[in-house]
This record gives C-alpha cells, structure tokens and sequence, in this order.
C-alpha cells in the first residue's frame, strides 16, 4: 500500500535531477521559485537541462542561479530581461531561448498537466514568435498550434502542505505554481510549514496532493544575504543559506 506521508529530505530529492532533463519551475521573478529546491539542484552538478519557467529571475535569485552556471541547454520562458547573463548567454548560443507569450506559456504548461493535446491562438502570427509552428485554417481565419508542455521534473514552492501534498500558496507567490505542479512527471514541493492530513481548510487548497511526488521543508529565503549582495551581477554567487 502506498505512503500517504510524502515528506522526505533534500538528499532524497537530489538523485532525482538528472543530466538532460526538462524541469518546469514555479516562480515570477524569483518570488515563488523554491529556493531550496534550487540550490539542490545546483549542488547535484546536473547539466544539459531544459528549463521552462516564466522567466529567467536575477543572477543571484531564483532560477537565475542556475542559468549562470551555464548548466542549462535552453530555456522556454515569457522574458529573461530580469536577468542580463541569460542574455548574454543567448547571444553567445550558450543558451537556446524561445520566448513565449505570458499567457500562452501557462497554458501551454496547464494543458499538458491536464492532458490536452495543445490549442490554437491568434497570439504571436506575424511575429518571430511563430518558431514554424504548424498553422490551422478553420473556417476564413487562420490558427496557430501551440503544443502542450511537460517535464520530468516539477518543482514548487508552497507555503503550507500537508502529508499528502495538498497544496495553499502565497498571494502572489502563487503564480505559476499550481500549473507546473500538474505537467510534471515528477513534481517536488519545497513548503514553509508542513501540517497532517485533514488540517487544511478544503477551501484554500489549490493544488491537490494527487499531483504531488514529493515534500520537503523550507528554510525560506535568507533575504539579508538578497539583498547584502555586494556585487548582484555576479554569475557565481553562492546559494542562499
């Protein structure tokens, strides 16, 4: 019978991340990508990864720590303009980037969580954006095909889980979390505080444990060292402790 008590330890979470991976990642600017989650990933010495995230964070927050290690293939992402060394990483071809709208990207990860085989939109034809996307006439007017995306492996932040991976976020640090916590094969949750099951309120729950692989307690983000930083363009910035 299988474990309902999902909660688990990083050095359990780290052999999961592996060299060549697609790894999805809640987050918006950093706010909401799981800071632990993410510094186990760089201690992993994984490489050749795809990422898809909303953005590619700052240098020293979020996503962004991990992309200055030169240690990702390529990125699908809304922008990286938070972030001057993926840029610089682009332009050399260090770093594939196709950039997609906003709201195409989240539902494009929505879909492949819920299992949809893609949509069409208007959004983006006529520009760069179109990367040879298939395009679909239905009727007078003309579509373009945006494929589902999934990942191996999922990571989340959460501000309060139980056993189970029942999931309450944050505000705004929601984002983009409840959608990459679906189209993961594996989906990890690094949470603030981890309660039983039966203790949340059904109402504020928004991701259901069902989805979820994996649990780990957060330490947070250590915001004095944020934002201390003596130099926050520096790709090699150590991991927040």
């Amino acid at each position: 019978m299988p474990s309902f008590n999902k909660v688990t330890d990083l050095s359990t979470i780290r052999p999961l991340f592996f060299d060549g991976m697609t790894l999805l990642f809640g987050g918006f600017g950093g706010v909401g990508s799981p800071p632990g989650l993410v510094d186990c990933l760089i201690e992993s010495g994984v490489k050749n990864v795809h990422l898809v995230g909303n953005d590619a964070g700052f240098p020293w927050i979020g996503m962004g720590k991990f992309i200055c290690l030169e240690r990702a293939t390529s990125l699908i992402a809304s922008h990286i303009g938070s972030n001057p060394i993926a840029g610089e990483l682009m332009n050399q071809g260090k770093l594939q980037v196709e950039f997609s709208p906003q709201g195409i990207l989240v539902e494009r990860i929505r879909s492949g969580g819920v299992g949809l085989n893609g949509f069409l939109t208007e959004i983006g034809m006529g520009t760069k954006l179109e990367y040879n996307k298939p395009r679909v006439k239905i009727g007078e007017k003309e579509f373009m095909y945006e494929a589902p995306i999934t990942g191996d492996v999922s990571i989340v932040y959460a501000k309060k889980a139980d056993t189970f991976g029942n999931l309450v976020f944050d505000k705004t640090a929601r984002n983009t979390n409840p959608y990459v916590a679906m189209a993961g094969k594996i989906t990890i949750v690094e949470a603030d505080e981890i309660v039983e099951m039966g203790e949340l309120n059904p109402e504020e729950i928004i991701v259901p444990g069902i989805y979820v692989k994996h649990i780990v307690p957060s330490k947070g983000y250590n915001w004095k060292w944020i934002w201390e930083m003596p130099d926050k363009s520096s790709r090699n910035a150590p991991p927040a402790k």
